[in-house]
Parts: structure tokens; sequence; C-alpha cells
């Protein structure tokens, strides 16, 4: 099957393995990525192992010993040949939020620009393809779409999968005439708090307060000092089809803040008006498994 208009871009898949789950403190193990035109052409493909400079955390996991790790080098030293292979592309990760947040952290340290203005998430694909499977692991969608299986946890089988998982889910799309979930991303700044948090309508009615987990529609607000900036989680929010709210009331599904107390008139706010509070990390991972909403 051909691709045209946004189903065919030149893509730059990428996989990483990490010593933890938090940008700010953890580092990136090992990388892959591989890039393909839109013909479906691949172009290249680079991995390697990194030298994180800490504990390489859960080795039951991804098996990153710090005996295998001794040696590699260190991002600064490959973070140029990394971005030459980002450069011009749509980035494409599985929850590529935890993807791009790594790198950028790791681009950051290396002092060196991170060229990636578009990326889309396959996962977040799959959830507007909704296939009938009982979960959207990349596992689960490789062996959903007959894609060969590679070892998962290691940077290049994944990235090798995650080829295969992306053809096929462009193809559905293309198909069903499905949007492709493309978010734009803005160069990093020094700013954690943007002047305003741009606000756009939100296509789902309010399901009220969190309770178990996050559903599109709820109204979410943000206070204290975040770590990722303020902007990047609103747009991660609105990507998900959550409400970006500047600020609380009674109406607010959750408040999420960057400190356990963080003593903000949202934080006074939303005690007063019994909105649920949770911190930054718990708020990443609700909004890996966001629920369906009822459309307004």
């Amino acid at each position: 099957m051909s691709l045209a208009g946004d189903y065919a871009q030149d893509w730059a898949l990428v996989d990483v393995e990490t010593s933890g789950l938090r940008p700010g403190r953890d580092r990136v193990l090992s990388l892959a990525v591989m890039t393909v035109d839109r013909n479906w052409r691949e172009i290249k493909r680079y991995t390697t192992l990194l030298d994180p400079g800490v504990d390489p955390g859960p080795v039951h996991i991804h098996g990153l010993t710090p005996e295998r790790l001794r040696g590699a080098p260190t991002f600064d030293k490959v973070a140029s040949r990394v971005a030459e292979m980002l450069h011009g592309r749509v980035m494409v990760a599985h929850n590529a939020p935890f993807d791009y947040d790594f790198l950028a952290g790791e681009f950051a340290r290396a002092a060196v620009v991170m060229p990636v203005q578009r990326r889309l998430c396959t996962l977040a694909l799959n959830r507007r393809l909704v296939p009938p499977t009982p979960d959207l692991q990349l596992t689960t969608l490789v062996d959903y779409y007959g894609v060969t299986r590679y070892q998962a946890h290691d940077a290049l089988g994944d990235t090798l999968m995650l080829s295969g998982v992306l053809r096929r889910s462009l193809e559905a799309a293309s198909r069903l005439g499905v949007e492709l979930p493309f978010t734009v991303c803005p160069p990093r700044n020094t700013s954690r708090y943007p002047v305003s948090v741009p606000k756009a309508r939100c296509p789902y009615r309010n399901p009220g307060k969190l309770t178990s987990g996050l559903v599109q529609g709820m109204k979410v607000a943000f206070t204290g000092d975040t770590e990722l900036p303020r902007l990047e989680l609103a747009t991660r929010a609105a990507a998900a089809g959550l409400n970006v709210m500047g600020n609380v009331s009674r109406h607010t599904s959750v408040l999420v803040a960057g400190e356990p107390s963080p003593g903000t008139g949202k934080a006074a706010k939303a005690q007063a008006a019994g909105v649920p509070v949770i911190d930054e990390p718990t708020f990443l991972r609700l909004l890996e498994e966001v629920r369906p909403g009822e459309p307004a």
C-alpha cells in the first residue's frame, strides 16, 4: 500500500533504555536510531551503549550491567551524530514523550540543540486505531500486526519492531482516514512557567474528579516547580484529550503539583474544593493510559 500526505514522511525511529523513569534524574544507557524515508526505504541505523556516569538501575529489565557499559562513550561524544539523524525528520517512538524527554535531557547536558520539531507516538496513534488487543504494549502490537519479533528492552530490537508497527499503523490510519497525533516540539527554554498556558477547546465532557485514572475531558491544572517545563506538561495533557486549565475551581478534576506541599494559591483552592492533588511522576504515569471520554 502506498502512503501519501501526512502518512508519508521522513521518519527517525528512536528507542532508549534508561537507568530509571525520571528524565531529570535518570540517564540514557543505550539508544538506537533508524531513519526511513517516505517510500519506506531505510536510510541509516545507529545504535550504541552509553556511559551514564550513574548506577544503571534495573539491570533485571534491560540487562545493562556496569561491566557492559564500561568503556562506552558518553552522550556528548555521539550527540552530533544522533542530531544529524533526527534533523528534518519526524521523531517516532512508542510512548514518545518518554524517549523524547530523555533525549532532550541528554542533548541539554551535552549543550547540543536537539533538532526535533515534530514527533509521533505509536502508542497514541493506536489509541485512535483501537485494535482488538488486550493492551497497546509494543510487543502486543508486534504480534497483532504480524511484525517480526526481536529482543524486547534492547534498543535496536525495539526500534526494529517499532518500524514494523509504525508502517502497519500508518497503513491502517490511511485506510480508515484517522488523523495522525503529531506533537509539535517547541525549543526548550529556561522558563518553567510560561506567561500563559495555550488554551484550546476540549472536545470531551468533563467526567468529574480524578478517582482511579485519567479520562479524556478531565480538567487539569498545574502548580509548583515541575521538573518538566509547564508548557511541555500542558501540551502533553492536551494531546491526550485533557482540558488544561490555568486556575483551580470546584470543577477541576485534578491538580498536578511539582512539589509534595507546594504551598501555592492553587493548592489551597484545591484543598478547599476537594480537588485531588497528585505529583508530577504520578501524572506522567497516568498520562500513558488515558481512558476515552464522552464527546461534548
